[in-house]
């Protein structure tokens, strides 16, 4: 049983957090979250479902849907929980194919043997507008600078991770369970760790006048995502993600339960935003050749983000494991379906403007229409992503899942 006083929470917001999560935890165990379930798991393992599934995922419109006025509690560790919760209960709302488990993850805490883990940092803000935009310092300035770049190390936590899951056991466990998740610290993200030390020009330039270095890099981070994957695996804590929206499916082969998971067992995204216009040679040279390394070691892979992976058909498709090819707004839906067939699972990803800047959703209709028609006899989603603003009209998810699965029931 909680008790207040070992986190200096108020009873008020304990029973808040609690009335949330019991929410949440019947929506998890109803028919309908199992239904969406089966439906992803269809779609995902390349069977025929009742319809596609249909998922968005808010991004940074959750400022404007839940602003900070909107929480009730004051505790801190109360605050972070209500929020999510919240989220959950907002998505359950809008109506699309959201699941949510029964029980309530606790991250596995790794780490680094230094502040920042190439040694130099990144992500230093150089300043934003209230619209969301920035610009960053890149700190490596020259080609020369490269050689400031350090492997880092990872170490499990085990107390720290022990200590986070019995606080959190302390406030939800008679409501939610609690289950320690594990994924390793690093991931096949060299495309984004090489642009953010280096920036887009730096790296467009030195991949035409420097490529030594670029590869070296790109060795760099891949044996530090070796190092961590191997650091995670013997720690005994990855876990099976299988059950996440985009990624549900059937147990990936010989997953363990229960018991710890392997690499093997575990989905894993990774994508090529910062090579869109890399001509696919180039891409296959300095960054897929990399990648490929990491990707061979999951049991299933998503690949591609917001790029366009029109000419990139062919690179693509021989990366191991690969389960479902992300079709983005900018990418050509026709050569598409002729790389995947019926042989993965395709996202179709939606334009976020389309559906937020508009007065109406008509323009959208008629491309969704145009899009499902085409995407019929092959295996698929239907996911909107990256949205930066509602412009004050909350209702506008709920519009477009009711829209988007409407559609994907006529065309099933």
């Amino acid at each position: 049983m909680y008790t207040p006083t070992a986190h200096g929470a108020l009873p008020r917001d304990v029973r808040v957090v609690r009335d949330l999560a019991a929410q949440v935890a019947d929506f998890a165990r109803s028919d309908e979250c199992e239904v969406r379930r089966a439906r992803w798991r269809a779609a995902n393992g390349c069977r025929r479902a009742d319809r596609a599934p249909v998922w968005c995922r808010p991004a940074a419109v959750w400022e404007e849907i839940l602003p900070p006025t909107a929480l009730v509690t004051a505790n801190a560790l109360c605050r972070q929980v209500e929020y999510v919760l919240r989220q959950h209960l907002y998505k359950i709302w809008v109506g699309d194919d959201h699941i949510v488990e029964p029980w309530w993850g606790v991250n596995a805490v790794f780490r680094c043997d230094r502040p920042h883990p190439w040694g130099l940092p990144v992500q230093q803000s150089l300043g934003t507008t209230p619209q969301g935009g920035f610009s960053y310092h890149h700190p490596l300035q020259a080609p020369a600078d490269y050689e400031k770049i350090c492997l880092p190390s990872f170490a499990y936590d085990r107390e720290a991770s022990e200590r986070a899951a019995a606080e959190m056991q302390d406030l939800l466990g008679d409501v939610l369970p609690i289950r320690l998740v594990g994924t390793p610290p690093l991931g096949p993200h060299q495309n984004t760790y090489i642009e953010q030390l280096r920036g887009m020009m730096g790296l467009m330039e030195d991949m035409a006048f420097e490529p030594a270095l670029v590869h070296a890099a790109m060795a760099t981070f891949t044996e530090a995502v070796l190092r961590a994957q191997r650091v995670a695996e013997a720690a005994g804590v990855l876990t099976p993600n299988h059950h996440e929206p985009m990624f549900c499916s059937d147990p990936l082969p010989g997953s363990p339960s229960p018991g710890p998971a392997r690499l093997r067992h575990l989905w894993v995204a990774a994508n090529s935003q910062e090579f869109d216009l890399v001509s696919p040679d180039m891409q296959d040279e300095f960054l897929l050749s990399y990648q490929r390394v990491i990707l061979q070691q999951y049991g299933a892979v998503q690949y591609g983000c917001c790029e366009s992976l029109t000419t990139k058909t062919a690179i693509v498709r021989r990366l191991p494991n690969l389960r479902i090819f992300v079709c983005s707004f900018w990418s050509d839906l026709d050569r598409i379906l002729e790389a995947c067939g019926t042989s993965c699972t395709i996202m179709w990803r939606q334009a976020a403007a389309q559906v937020t800047v508009n007065a109406t959703l008509d323009e959208h209709r008629q491309h969704l229409d145009a899009g499902l028609k085409r995407l019929r006899g092959h295996y698929y989603q239907i996911v909107l992503r990256e949205l930066q603003t509602l412009h004050g009209r909350p209702e506008r998810l709920r519009d477009w899942a009711r829209l988007a699965i409407a559609l994907a029931e006529k065309h099933a």
